[in-house]
């Protein structure tokens, strides 16, 4: 019986290094292989966590139907991000209830190149908007205006959620295309409209949203500039992701005007109702 594996010795010749694989090998492999599961949160943390931000939504605004249209809109804003991940091929995905805050969706892998992961940004957002049907239609049906409030209110959540200011999905979307002229100006443009965000947050009242915007927007400069896990933008790619970006906005926009403008009888109540909401106007 022998034993071919042996020590070299002092005179064996060096032996060669291995050539290191590409980057896309890499990439690959780390696509390929078996991360571990997410869990999730477990049902009932979700039902507590979930019951406990709607009795604060109910204690803040004195209504259930604006709690009910808040944490309705913020399942549905979630489960687009979801869909989107497990299309992609980062999930399955999972949905986390945070408490006075709202909600994050988890996938199981990042997203294989930028492209995908601004896909899956504005996909929340987007797919959002349908939580609004059923309170348009329970207007329909019951003639209470509360149930416009309410739709009014999912579609303001989801714009809000536009912003470029770390971490809502607008900076996820919009940093990409910033970062691509220079790091720095991806920076610079988020810490202005962060800090615009901040300081409307807390002239609304909202010093719980607002603490953590502050904590998010100075996680983000100290990471500094962040390096794309996946393939970069190409240039078709980047014209997409604007044009996906203002049509997600416009979205939220057109959807939100509709329910002052069933009230007052007037498209342009509804465009003045969504300036009053943001203090553009008095």
């Amino acid at each position: 019986m022998t034993n071919d594996t042996r020590r070299p010795g002092p005179w064996d010749p060096p032996a060669t290094e291995q050539p290191r694989e590409p980057l896309e090998a890499a990439v690959a492999e780390r696509d390929q292989a078996d991360p571990p599961p997410v869990q999730g949160q477990h049902p009932a943390v979700a039902i507590g966590a979930t019951l406990l931000f709607a009795g604060f939504i109910w204690w803040i605004t004195e209504s259930w139907i604006i709690a009910l249209a808040l944490i309705f809109g913020l399942i549905v804003h979630e489960y687009g991000h979801v869909l989107a991940m497990n299309r992609l091929g980062m999930g399955p995905a999972k949905i986390y209830i945070i408490p006075f805050l709202g909600g994050v969706a988890a996938g199981q892998r990042g997203p294989r190149s930028v492209w995908d992961g601004v896909v899956v940004s504005l996909a929340g957002p987007l797919f959002g908007l349908l939580a609004t049907i059923p309170f348009f239609g329970l207007f329909l049906l019951l003639g209470d205006p509360m149930w416009l409030l309410g739709a009014f209110v999912i579609c303001m959540i989801n714009l809000i959620n536009l912003a470029p200011a770390p971490p809502l999905d607008g900076s996820k979307a919009i940093g990409p295309l910033l970062a691509r002229i220079h790091p720095r100006v991806e920076q610079g443009v988020m810490l202005a409209i962060g800090a615009i965000v901040i300081v409307w947050a807390l002239t609304r009242g909202s010093y719980i949203f607002g603490a953590f915007l502050v904590l998010a927007l100075f996680g983000h400069l100290r990471r500094g500039p962040q390096v794309p896990s996946g393939r970069p933008l190409t240039d078709k790619e980047t014209l997409q992701s604007l044009g996906l970006y203002l049509m997600t906005a416009l979205a939220c926009v057109a959807v939100a005007a509709v329910a002052p403008t069933i009230l007052a009888g007037d498209a342009l109540a509804g465009l003045d109702m969504i300036a009053r909401y943001f203090g553009l106007r008095q």
